[in-house]
């Protein structure tokens, strides 16, 4: 089992794949994948290079679990906005354009980390297939809503 250790200012024990995948956020949103080394990942996540490979065989294993979270992250927030409003008079679906200015007010480089990932692999790489996936998951969970809400083209609103 691995060790956890506490990290200042979290209050929580994290482990050294968390810390891995938590510096990897901040990392690949600014700088992209392909312009983040092992080396910078290592250095920002505050653990060995050993550990990195032990926990992520090649970086990207990590650009998909990073693309994973983010994905859960981005899904999580709009069921929880939507819940939240869910019995008011206007439509609960209105909370996702919420949940989307509270992306866009951190910045378009997180916010668009899937579309990043589009243009630096090219068509065929595996990161862009699962940018591909989640964009469609997305869209799926939006029409979704959206014919839970009574729209006449909920596809067209996704």
């Amino acid at each position: 089992m691995e060790e956890a250790t506490e990290m200042p200012g979290r209050g929580k024990a994290v482990t050294a794949r968390q810390r891995i995948l938590d510096a990897s956020f901040g990392l690949f949103a600014l700088g992209g994948i392909r312009d983040v080394g092992v080396d910078e990942l290592v250095e920002a996540s505050g653990v060995a290079k050993a550990t990195f490979y032990k926990h992520f065989h090649a970086k990207d294993d990590l650009a998909l679990a990073y693309l994973g979270r983010w994905y859960e992250e981005r899904s999580a927030a709009i069921e929880a906005a939507v819940a939240r409003h869910r019995g008011e008079d206007a439509p609960a679906l209105l909370a996702v354009f919420d949940v989307f200015e509270d992306w866009f007010r951190r910045g378009t480089a997180e916010v668009s980390s899937f579309l990043h990932v589009l243009i630096e692999m090219g068509p065929d790489h595996p990161l862009v297939r699962a940018s591909m996936d989640y964009l469609a998951r997305t869209r799926d969970q939006l029409a979704g809503l959206a014919r839970e809400a009574g729209l006449q083209d909920p596809e067209g609103f996704a």
